[in-house]
């Protein structure tokens, strides 16, 4: 179906793909790997013909796609055979309604009336949407908006699906759900799938390849465990396998658990690490805090608690009214009821600046913070306007991502390498809350554990933070206290190991494989194996 041969391109003088051949066959489910600007979606953005048709750069060798190079072939002629959905499918809407969205495709394609009725309803079953069919799109979580994307697209039904990203935005129910639906399509009707994605340890077990960029143009391909078995980019599970010494390595929690007897006997006594209990300040506090969109309730009575020094996450399915809160003690949303209060001011009655002081805050997309031309335009401006040293922004950004180039507009830049920028931007002002929603969208492994330094660098100096996420790696890495939110409702809180290992769907690589013991991550276990020793 796919065939690139001796691939090599780049943008500037810098190749990030060299001499990649690879086939991937009619029914297959191939995953790119690598690290953030690595060319994971300028890969896939050759399958569909956009890079080099609207990309610019230099292109070496060809991709053949069904038979057709696509140097000779418009994307307008692929557009039947490849379905493509990017990082921020919500940017490709061109209707206001779910059910409309997608069944737009077909109609530009000129499928029959009764066609496109019959898959309309089977996308809205693949991807769990029969509930929103009716919603406008403006009103669905970023989650929400990603499966409607990818139902919209397959519903044209397409022979090649490519995905960027795909469970980015999804909670873990719904990430295990759309993969399941994209593993049954290839099982059973021969779709072909490749999609790049940071977060492994959901994607690996449904993968038969994997494809492996270095960043420096190097590319292997080859079998999940044993392409990532020495990479630093690997899930848990993998790094859990290496300590172990486990051969070959597992992908699935199921073989992992099968193999980790011996481990679990030599745990069982062990102490896990404190929760940490953070200051006594109460930097922020929702009260009875109720939110509505309409006539769709978004928060119903939440009630919470922030204290300095600690780090809160915020979980829950898409939908449930994590964003929200967030806006609301932002001072973004107006509470409906009840009251939200950044140190004893609801944050509303706040001006801009002194908004920006008592509390950061980055979206879901982080480019709405982003409005100048150069990456050092937006550093040098956030440092102006924030009164800060000149390069203070940018020594923020460098922590997090390393050095960007200074010269690119910050829309040429990655998914995560935008949210890296977005989000050392506002931390630069130091504010004495930080509030955060998905802030590992995009990010590799290396950039994630740089988050996590920072987060708790944060937290040691007194900061104190939220952050709303699906990513339950994060969680288990660095969060001190843990909410679920359940249709606007809290229906647990407390400290993150005690909430994560008693709730499967939120359940961290690491807790799988050692239940019931409560360890966390791999880290914890490695030091605790060292005193046994």
């Amino acid at each position: 179906m796919i065939r690139f041969e001796s691939v090599s391109f780049r943008y500037d003088a810098t190749w990030i793909l060299r001499h990649l051949n690879l086939e991937v066959a009619e029914g297959e489910l191939v995953v790119v790997v690598g690290p953030t600007g690595s060319g994971k979606t300028t890969l896939l953005k050759m399958i569909d013909g956009l890079v080099p048709h609207f990309s610019g750069g230099e292109m070496l060798g060809d991709v053949v796609v069904d038979g057709r190079s696509i140097r000779d072939t418009p994307p307008t002629e692929l557009a039947s055979t490849v379905g493509y959905v990017g990082q921020d499918p919500a940017a490709t809407f061109v209707t206001d309604r779910v059910e409309d969205e997608i069944a737009y495709a077909m109609e530009n394609l000129g499928i029959e009336p009764s066609v496109m009725r019959r898959r309309v309803e089977d996308a809205l079953d693949l991807m769990s949407l029969h509930e929103l069919r009716d919603r406008q799109l403006a009103t669905l979580s970023g989650g929400q908006r990603q499966r409607v994307a990818i139902a919209a697209v397959l519903a044209a039904s397409p022979g090649i699906l490519v995905l960027d990203e795909p469970t980015s935005a999804l909670d873990p129910g719904a990430a295990e759900e759309v993969l399941a639906s994209l593993t049954r399509l290839v099982h059973d009707v021969g779709l072909t799938v490749v999609l790049a994605e940071h977060r492994l340890a959901r994607v690996l077990p449904f993968a038969d390849r994997v494809v492996l960029l270095d960043g420096a143009g190097t590319v292997e391909v080859g079998e999940p465990g044993v392409v990532m078995a020495s990479s630093s980019l690997a899930p848990p599970i993998i790094d859990l396998g290496r300590l172990a010494g486990w051969s070959p390595l597992p992908v699935t929690v199921r073989d992992a658990r099968r193999r980790a007897g011996a481990m679990r006997a030599a745990l069982d006594h062990e102490p896990v690490p404190a929760t940490l209990v953070g200051g006594t300040e109460v930097v922020a506090i929702a009260d009875g805090l109720c939110a509505s969109y309409g006539s769709t309730l978004a928060l119903d009575g939440v009630d919470l608690e922030v204290r300095a020094g600690t780090i809160t996450a915020v979980m829950g399915r898409n939908g449930s009214g994590k964003s929200t809160l967030l806006g609301c003690l932002a001072g973004i949303n107006q509470p409906s009821c009840g009251a939200a209060t950044v140190q004893g001011t609801p944050p509303t009655t706040l001006s801009a600046k002194e908004r920006i002081r008592r509390v950061g805050f980055v979206p879901q997309d982080a480019s709405l913070l982003l409005y100048c031309q150069r990456v050092d335009q937006e550093c040098a401006t956030a440092d102006e306007e924030h009164h800060l040293a000149p390069g203070t922004t940018s020594a923020s950004v460098a922590r997090l991502t390393g050095e960007l180039d200074p010269a690119r507009h910050p829309r040429d830049l990655s998914e995560g390498q935008r949210l890296a920028l977005a989000l050392g931007i506002v931390l630069a002002p130091a504010p004495r809350m930080v509030l955060l929603d998905e802030p590992t969208r995009g990010l590799d492994y290396e950039a994630k554990r740089a988050l996590v330094a920072v987060l708790a660098e944060l937290r040691d100096e007194g900061v104190a933070i939220v952050m709303a996420t699906h990513d339950v790696e994060l969680v288990a890495q660095v969060a001190d206290h843990a909410v679920v939110l359940a249709q606007g409702e809290v229906i647990a809180h407390g400290p993150a190991r005690d909430v994560v290992c008693h709730t499967p769907a939120f359940a961290p690589q690491v807790a799988k494989v050692l239940s019931p013991l409560p360890w966390l991550t791999v880290a914890e276990v490695a030091g605790a194996l060292e005193g046994v020793r």
